[in-house]
């Protein structure tokens, strides 16, 4: 039995006044305007950094033939070579490009490297970093070693998290978003783990996008406004355990014959599902104030995915004040109170999803009470407060960096 968890174990203490102002260099294989949690959640800290006077070198695959770096007075990107992932449309990885990372920090020296994703590229980035000794920190985002089941890749499970495992230890710090997070990977191995959150952004999500013209869209607008909406947001791909929802809603019209399934997203999947489910509503992506409007204006949340680090829909689900319905993993352990806010259930445990999701959608007044309590319950989450937080710990692991080598031995605080 591991040892009992302890916050504290996962927390970076800086060990010398938080510097003002530093040189970021960031690599990602994933940025805005691509549309997915990792990019999206990039972006925002980005910007974050930015206004909080810190300068950005961004390190990423071009992601098509017009592609131009943006340059500005704080912040420049560097494009390197990019090859698509197979069966995820959209986004590519970048090949290794040691050799002229070096040549980049040597001419334009960072304070800091942080690795986002775990290709090529940001393996050759820790080669070029630790080379030029410079302080390395990565993020770990996504569970590619889960994701190998679900796209006929199952005998690389092992080799895939044996990588990630050597590609995160070979970094100063690994920021993780929740604390179940940082136990899991702790046991499995991991060092020197660090938990940033994520965030929501409160002033998009949030009930009032309410829209009865697009619920009547949906057909789910009667005279007393009491037809159920439940909805889906995500890609539409093998690792979101989709058939889950199919199941759970086939469960709720059981006993709501008048409710609607909204699917909001797209992938691979979208064909099978509307097979399988013709009176579903596929609403493609949707970004934005669309997208607020879409999640205020259903009713219950579906979140079945087994593969998260973190979920960024669950937070932007509650804070629309929907009713949340996933497992006790990811966002949804640190988040939802069972009953409360939301309805989690152990994970994998399909049939206590599909009778949380039914009970939820049939006891009307359990339903009105969790959508009230959703939207407070997540107001600790404000970017503001996020942005503060990875940018101190940032700081921190740079001062650490730079008493162990120019002064006294401090270190990083590590889990046992």
């Amino acid at each position: 039995m591991s040892a009992p968890y302890n916050p504290a174990d996962f927390v970076v203490q800086p060990l010398a006044p938080d510097r003002q102002q530093l040189r970021i260099a960031l690599v990602t294989e994933t940025y805005p305007p691509e549309i997915n949690g990792v990019a999206m959640t990039l972006g925002r800290m980005v910007d974050g950094l930015l206004r909080r006077g810190h300068a950005i070198q961004l390190v990423r695959p071009r992601q098509n033939d017009l592609d131009m770096p943006a340059e500005q007075r704080t912040f420049e990107e560097v494009l390197a070579t990019g090859v698509p992932i197979p069966n995820y449309g959209g986004l590519k990885f970048g090949l290794p490009a040691k050799a002229r990372l070096t040549r980049l920090w040597q001419h334009k020296r960072p304070d800091l490297v942080h690795i986002v994703t775990e290709g090529p590229l940001g393996w050759s980035a820790i080669g070029a970093a630790r080379k030029l000794r410079l302080p390395v920190t990565s993020d770990f985002h996504t569970n590619f070693h889960s994701y190998s089941r679900h796209y006929g890749f199952s005998w690389l499970k092992a080799p895939i998290a044996s990588y990630l495992r050597k590609f995160h230890n070979r970094t100063q710090a690994t920021l993780v978003p929740t604390r179940a997070l940082a136990h899991e990977l702790a046991s499995a191995g991991y060092e020197n783990l660090a938990v940033v959150s994520r965030g929501v952004d409160t002033a998009q999500f949030n009930p009032g996008n309410r829209s009865n013209t697009l619920r009547a869209a949906w057909g789910a607008n009667n005279a007393t406004a009491d037809n159920l909406v439940v909805l889906y947001v995500g890609r539409l791909a093998p690792e979101k355990n989709l058939p889950l929802v199919l199941d759970s809603f086939a469960a709720i019209r059981a006993i709501r014959p008048e409710a609607r399934l909204v699917f909001v997203g797209d992938g691979p999947l979208r064909g099978s599902l509307q097979a399988s489910c013709p009176t579903a509503i596929f609403a493609g992506m949707r970004t934005g104030a669309d997208l607020a409007t879409h999640y205020a204006s259903a009713d219950l949340f579906l979140f079945p995915s087994l593969t998260e680090t973190f979920g960024n829909v669950t937070t932007e689900a509650l804070a629309s004040g929907l009713g949340v319905v996933a497992y006790q993993y990811a966002a949804a352990a640190d988040l939802i109170v069972d009953g409360g806010n939301g309805r989690h259930v152990p994970p994998g445990d399909a049939a206590a999803f599909i009778a949380a999701a039914a009970e939820l959608a049939g006891d009307r007044e359990q339903l009105q009470q969790v959508r009230a309590a959703a939207p407070a319950s997540i107001a600790q989450l404000d970017w503001e407060i996020i942005h503060d937080s990875f940018a101190r710990t940032l700081s921190g692991i740079v001062a650490s960096h730079e008493r162990q080598h120019y002064g006294n031995r401090e270190f990083l605080v590590v889990p046992d």
